[in-house]
């Protein structure tokens, strides 16, 4: 059974600070890869240490997508930030991150 997607609020101004092209990685990426099974690690998914955005990170090209899952009462994968990699450095809403 497909895993429901949900984005935070906060999303929705992240997308902003990304190019048209990124956000429809964004998008097209979270259903390709997240839909059926979030908890598996592949080279481009994984677990993160603890921090406090998200549990989980998908990386698709340069962007970085954060999510947490959740398995009860239903299957729900939350999309917590969506930001950019450059080098070292990841910014989201245009501001850099530390991890």
């Amino acid at each position: 059974m497909p895993y429901r997607i949900e984005y935070s609020p906060e999303v929705e101004t992240h997308l902003r600070f990304l190019t048209v092209r990124q956000r429809n990685m964004v998008l097209d990426g979270v259903l390709r890869h997240l839909s059926l099974q979030p908890k598996v690690e592949t080279q481009n998914r994984k677990r993160m240490r603890p921090n406090l955005l998200a549990t989980w990170e998908l990386r698709i090209g340069a962007v970085r997508i954060f999510f947490d899952i959740q398995d009860e009462p239903e299957q729900i994968v939350f999309i917590r930030a969506v930001g950019v990699k450059e080098g070292n450095r990841l910014r989201i809403e245009g501001k850099e991150i530390i991890l």
